[in-house]
């Protein structure tokens, strides 16, 4: 059996990192391309066999487009800021309500600003952010912070990586 010395040694805190597109206007711009995409396939009839399909030409402005999008990702890295801090923080951002741990405008401002470590961000540029990307995009942040201060899975189960070993003969 390890000595406490010996694991606090080994031990780091949990991080992780999560992709924001910070140009929603290039999301926009596929989603409009994917709606339109299903209309003209739903509602294409040819005039004659030859005739070619006009979601050919959408298809690939839509692959354009979520290219741009996705290049338009930037990541954002969190890491767990410590039990005591933490603590120090929730009490810091109480919610009005009885039924609500934290303050759910001010909390988690406070807190994607205090885990980000890469880019380091201060509460007021948090909230210059959160003008700019959408919920979406503040929920993917405000998830990943809160996870790395209360998931207690040891590692994420993936499906995907899982049945992907599994077809290569690997362990599941």
């Amino acid at each position: 059996m390890p000595k406490i010395t010996d694991i606090l040694k080994q031990a780091k805190p949990r991080e992780r990192t999560v992709m924001v597109c910070i140009r929603g206007d290039l999301a926009g711009e596929a989603e409009g391309l994917a709606e339109q995409l299903t209309k003209v396939n739903e509602d294409w009839e040819p005039s004659d066999l030859t005739e070619e399909h006009p979601a050919r030409a959408i298809a690939a402005q839509l692959k354009a487009a979520r290219d741009a999008a996705r290049e338009a990702e930037v990541p954002f890295k969190l890491r767990y800021i410590g039990d005591r801090a933490y603590s120090d923080m929730l009490a810091a951002h109480p919610s009005e309500k009885d039924d609500e741990l934290f303050d759910s405008v001010t909390f988690p401002r406070a807190l994607i600003a205090a885990s980000c470590v890469d880019p380091e961000m201060t509460e007021e540029q948090v909230i210059e952010l959160f003008e700019v990307i959408n919920e979406g995009e503040i929920k993917k942040l405000f998830d990943a912070a809160w996870e790395v201060h209360n998931s207690s899975d040891i590692v994420p189960f993936s499906l995907a990586a899982s049945a992907l070993l599994a077809g290569l003969g690997g362990v599941s």
